[in-house]
């Protein structure tokens, strides 16, 4: 009989221990000392903060003809990271013109001070609330960066950012905030047919329906809106020009080079500052290969005068 029971308690321990391992787990607390940016990963034995080993090295000063979205985001991390009040930030606007390269810029402009930054996808966001009371405690200030961001409807994410941002009755702590980047500003899509839900009254006041309320509700919770535009002709060549500088691009090679980046942008259909950042890539790597094909030739013609 007791040989039958413990075989039924093994039996169920080992029952229990494999539904342990497919049941969600709270991210464990990694080496905080081994990096300034992490990666928040869903894996098969729990979620994990991931060290991010090469952070991007994008400066302040690198960035060109966003001055006002720049210093009211450094002033705002500057509140953050001394301890201040600071708002959540939601930078949206043209694609390409800087929004995710401003938060990796002051990342790296505050992380001397204890700024840390974790980065977590929309489909992840349903575990926020964990992310908050994992950080809750520790002295560094942390920004949890979401980048494209955007919902379908019913995604779980948006109710879980939703509370955390202003809503929850637990009240979030005083050194996380949330920067995220979207293209669109209410982050839902939204259709013709909602707007059959506005009522209009016989006074001639219209009220907003509730369709509409929900889906503006989200952006509202950010305390800072950063709004990006596309770039003109003039500021689109004054960030090539940067970034060609950046690249080691000579500054007699510039304004012919400025020429053919418009031919560039005009292929891309954007003037935005990532397709300026390639046609810079381009440039540079055509120039030092040439530079080197000359190199070699005069080598080669040194070698054949020296054996003559």
């Amino acid at each position: 009989m007791n040989d039958a029971v413990n075989r039924l308690i093994d039996r169920a321990d080992a029952l229990l221990a494999r539904i342990e391992a497919v049941l969600p787990h709270p991210p464990v607390a990694p080496d905080w000392q081994a990096a300034v940016a992490f990666r928040y990963r869903r894996r098969a034995s729990g979620a994990v903060l991931e060290p991010v080993r090469h952070v991007s090295k994008i400066k302040l000063g690198d960035l060109k003809e966003i001055d006002r979205q720049m210093e009211r985001l450094r002033r705002n991390t500057e509140q953050f990271v001394a301890g201040r009040p600071a708002n959540n930030v939601l930078l949206t606007g043209a694609r390409g013109t800087g929004k995710s390269s401003l938060i990796k810029a002051c990342l790296n402009e505050y992380a001397a001070q204890g700024l840390r930054l974790i980065e977590v996808d929309k489909t992840d966001l349903v575990d926020l609330p964990d992310l908050v009371d994992l950080v809750a405690s520790r002295p560094e200030r942390f920004v949890v960066f979401c980048d494209d961001l955007s919902f379908d409807e019913g995604e779980p994410g948006y109710k879980a950012l939703k509370s955390v941002l202003d809503g929850s009755v637990a009240a979030t702590s005083d050194n996380l905030l949330i920067y995220a980047t979207s293209n669109r500003r209410h982050l839902l899509p939204e259709y013709m047919k909602e707007n059959l839900t506005y009522q209009h009254t016989e006074d001639g006041e219209v009220h907003p329906g509730e369709v509409v309320e929900e889906k503006i509700s989200l952006s509202e919770r950010f305390g800072l809106w950063l709004s990006f535009y596309p770039f003109s002709q003039d500021e689109y060549l004054a960030i090539v020009a940067q970034w060609l500088r950046a690249f080691g691009v000579v500054d007699a090679q510039i304004a012919p080079a400025q020429k053919e980046s418009l031919v560039w942008a005009l292929e891309r259909g954007s003037r935005s500052g990532r397709v300026a950042w390639q046609f810079a890539r381009d440039y540079a790597g055509r120039s030092a290969g040439a530079e080197g094909m000359r190199s070699t030739a005069s080598q080669g013609a040194a070698v054949d005068e020296r054996a003559k």
